[in-house]
Parts: structure tokens; C-alpha cells; sequence
């Protein structure tokens, strides 16, 4: 007897030919993200090249029960693309045109599977940038909305929920809708834009994007300096945050993963100490008097060291390190793996947070480097998983010590990452069983049969 996938696999090749299918290769490429979660085989994959392909698909996906999986780039740290239940995997990756920029509007229209540095490539002869950097060139924009992602330079030009007005999303019945709009702001209806940005593939597959872009600015510059305790680098956070300076990206390292980005990424004249990184964006007047009160503050907190980068491969370097502080860390202990916190607090409860997670990193006897967009409260630890038959649990442990104070302090347990497997068991606690029913609501509503990403944000 034919399983309802079978059906939709033959109804689908009339549409998209090869591009559906059960080649073992492909569908172990789509069976995880960059994460601990164990893999799960989809049981086809299919890549599709416009919206309306996608809402076909979904309709057959709906009229047999069968799961949809919406997949990116495949670098979710949350288990967001592994199709637990298997069904059929939706590959955006050739969603990849940029359709309209407008550059006297500073906004653009692009299609889900374009990639952030795909996007400021094409956008440089324009004086234009996309400024949301969370910190690989891989992922997709949609996967970035999917999972309402951030990155370095939050502190200054918002998340990308701050930076999209209008959506193209396939529901689960097959139906198109549009979202939003071009304007910077509206009154009318309910913000369905918003509602889906951070939805995680649950309601619906994004697949076209309406964006606001930035002008590049006339002068960068960027700075690393360093701290003789891990107290005096969150504290000057604090003060200059509190000081309303205008960063436009503010990183912490702690010792562990200074020496880790040292050692992997050659960088020369830094010490494995705690450390900041900066860069100020504006006018050349602006930036100057920025770092100068920047780097008076720190100082103030025993700041040693000041390096300035004013030229662009010296800041490309800088953030390439930063960039690749996961896989540094990951390179400190072959053979283990990797669990990336993401706790988030208010500005104020930073110094209690991160003290107090490196206090529950030394009571683990785990290595767990700290890094974290610092200048919007948000940390990461990358718990390393030692190759032991209780390795994973004692990270995992570790994990929700950090994520309980993270909550305790009024702060969140992912500020970027989402929700996905890794995430679903705290979301209760966070928001409250009423917050979560109407969560639940709206998830039956859009998705009577359950098929969009199941088994992610909510525990059953």
C-alpha cells in the first residue's frame, strides 16, 4: 500500500521534474542543522525555484497530512531543519534572485534563498548595505526571518524583525499571502508580517522578503581592547551603554575564547584575556569622538591595550575572528562537539548574568568559552561535549543552569538562535501556560493538520 509521501512525490515531479527527490546523499544533507539534535532522513527533498511552486507543494503536503520542513542554508544551532517526522524537506536555496532594489527608497525586494553576503555584494556600487551580521556568510535571509536572527550589529541598526516591512509566505492549504508593504510604517490590520518573522517554518515558508537597506557609512573604524578581569570588560558595557554612546557593534570574548580566537585565527598583538571588540559607524568627526568616549570609559575600567583598525582588511580581519568564534571554540578540544547557549538579559543584569554563568562553567568541570553581542545583553557559551556516555547530559546541565538564570533576571533563553528542539522546553517558563496556549492557537489555526516543521517551539 503506498504511503500518502509516495503520493505527493508522484504528484510533485510533474512540477518540478528531478528537482524532487530520494537521493540518499541529498536527503542525510537535510536530515540536520549545525547542532547536537540526532539527525532525522527526510523521506524526499525538494528544491524548489518560485513561490508558486512552494504553495503547490504545500497544498499536496496538506491534502495527504504529510510534514513540511522548510531548509535554508542548514546552519540553525536549534534543530530547526531536522524533520522529525520525516515528510519532505523544502529546499529554498535557488529562491536566490534579488528582484527590485530602490535606492532612493532604501528598500529591496529579494527571494528567500539569498544570502546576506550575496545581498551587500550586489548592493555595494549603490552606497547601500543590509546590516543584520549574525556571523555567517551561509545563511539564507529567509532562514534569518524564519528564526528572527540578529547578530553583531544589532546594538545600532536593529534585528532582522526591525528590518523587514513585507513578506511573501506559502501557507499550509497552499494559499499565497503578501505581507506589509514598502512603507516604513502602517495602521491597518493585524502585523502578520511580524507574525511570521520568527515563526520557524511552523505556519508558513517565507519565500519572498521586502527589506529596508542603510547607506555604508562614511567612516568605520574599529577597536579590540582588553581587561584584566571578565567583571571590568561587562561593566564597561554597561557604562557605555548606559552613557547612550552610539556602537554600532560591541563584542565580548572571555580568556577562554580569546585564546581560542588567537590561536585559530592568527590574530597578533591580542593576549588570551577577556576582551572587547568594537566599531563605530558615521561621519569621520562622529567616529573619532565616539572611540575617544568609548575608550575613556574603559580605561576607566582598567582597559589595556587599545588597537584601532581604520582600514578595511584590518576591520574584515577583526570580525573574521569574531565570525569564527564557534568553530575556534570547537577547535580547542578535537573530537568534541559544540552547544551554543543564547541567553539574553536586560543591560542592567549583564554583569550578574555572565559572572554567574562562568561560575556554573567552572562548577560543570566543562570548557565552555563565553562570546556575545554584549552591546543588546545577548551571550553565548559554547558548551564543548565532551566524548563520554554522560557528556551530553552534563552539558545539557549546564545549558539550562544558564538558561535559569537568564530567566530568573527577566531575560529570555534565546535572543537569536530561536526556539526549534534545543529551546521547547523553557518556552513555558518563560511566557506562562495562558501566553503559550494562544501561541498554540494561532499554530492550529493557520495549520489545522499539524504539517508545517512538527515537533519545533512546543513540546508536543
Amino acid at each position: 500500500m503506498p504511503r500518502p509521501v509516495d503520493a505527493v512525490i508522484e504528484a510533485a515531479a510533474a512540477f518540478l521534474g528531478e528537482r524532487i527527490t530520494v537521493n540518499a546523499a541529498l536527503r542525510d544533507h537535510h536530515s540536520h542543522g549545525q547542532d547536537t539534535q540526532p539527525p532525522v532522513l527526510p523521506d524526499a527533498v525538494a528544491f524548489i525555484e518560485t513561490s508558486e511552486e512552494a504553495a503547490r507543494l504545500l497544498a499536496l503536503c496538506h491534502q495527504h497530512n504529510v510534514p513540511v520542513v522548510p531548509f535554508g542554508a542548514g546552519t540553525s544551532l536549534e534543530g530547526h531543519v531536522t524533520p522529525v517526522r520525516g515528510g519532505i524537506s523544502l529546499d529554498l536555496s535557488r529562491m536566490n534572485r534579488i528582484l527590485e532594489v530602490s535606492a532612493p527608497d532604501m528598500d529591496c525586494r529579494i527571494e528567500a534563498g539569498v544570502t546576506r553576503e550575496q545581498l551587500n555584494a550586489h548592493l555595494r556600487d549603490q552606497g547601500l548595505f543590509f546590516p543584520v551580521d549574525p556571523g555567517t556568510a551561509a545563511c539564507t535571509i529567509g532562514g534569518m526571518c524564519a528564526t528572527r536572527a540578529s547578530g553583531t550589529n544589532a546594538v545600532r541598526y536593529g534585528t532582522i524583525r526591525e528590518n523587514v516591512t513585507g513578506l511573501t509566505v506559502a501557507l499550509p492549504d497552499g494559499r499565497l499571502i503578501r505581507t506589509g508593504g514598502r512603507t516604513r510604517k502602517s495602521a491597518t490590520g493585524y502585523d502578520l508580517t511580524h507574525l511570521f518573522i520568527g515563526s520557524e517554518g511552523t505556519l508558513g515558508v517565507i519565500t519572498e522578503i521586502q527589506m529596508r537597506l542603510h547607506g555604508i557609512p562614511e567612516a568605520a573604524s574599529a577597536a579590540a581592547c582588553q581587561f584584566a578581569t571578565l567583571k571590568d570588560a561587562v561593566e564597561t558595557v554597561i557604562a557605555i551603554l548606559q552613557c547612550g554612546i552610539p556602537v554600532a557593534r560591541m563584542e565580548l570574548l572571555d580568556e577562554v575564547q580569546m585564546g581560542a580566537c588567537i590561536a585559530y585565527s592568527k590574530l597578533t598583538g591580542l593576549d588570551p584575556v577577556p576582551s572587547l571588540f568594537f566599531e563605530f559607524h558615521g561621519t569621520p568627526a562622529s567616529v573619532a569622538e565616539q572611540a575617544k568616549q568609548a575608550e575613556e570609559i574603559a580605561e576607566g575600567f582598567g582597559a589595556r591595550g587599545f588597537q584601532w583598525a581604520t582600514d578595511e582588511a584590518d576591520r574584515k580581519k577583526l570580525w573574521q575572528a569574531r565570525h569564527d568564534a564557534y568553530w575556534a571554540a570547537l577547535a580547542l578540544k578535537p573530537g568534541h562537539k559544540g552547544i551554543a547557549t543564547d541567553a539574553i538579559v536586560p543591560i542592567s543584569k549583564l554583569d550578574e548574568a555572565i559572572l554567574g554563568c562562568k561560575e556554573d562553567i567552572a562548577a560543570s568541570g566543562l570548557s565552555a568559552p563565553i562570546v556575545g553581542h554584549v552591546g543588546d545583553g545577548n551571550f553565548h557559551t559554547v558548551i564543548l561535549v565532551p566524548p563520554e556516555p554522560d557528556g551530553l547530559a552534563r552539558a545539557w546541565d549546564l545549558d539550562r543552569k544558564i538558561v535559569a538564570r537568564a530567566l530568573a533576571l527577566g531575560g529570555s533563553c534565546s535572543g537569536e538562535h530561536g526556539v526549534g528542539i534545543g529551546k521547547r522546553e523553557f518556552l513555558e517558563q518563560e511566557h506562562g501556560a495562558e501566553t503559550l496556549a494562544v501561541m498554540r492557537s494561532l499554530k492550529t489555526a493557520i495549520d489545522p493538520r499539524g504539517i508545517m516543521n512538527p515537533g519545533k517551539m512546543f513540546l508536543n
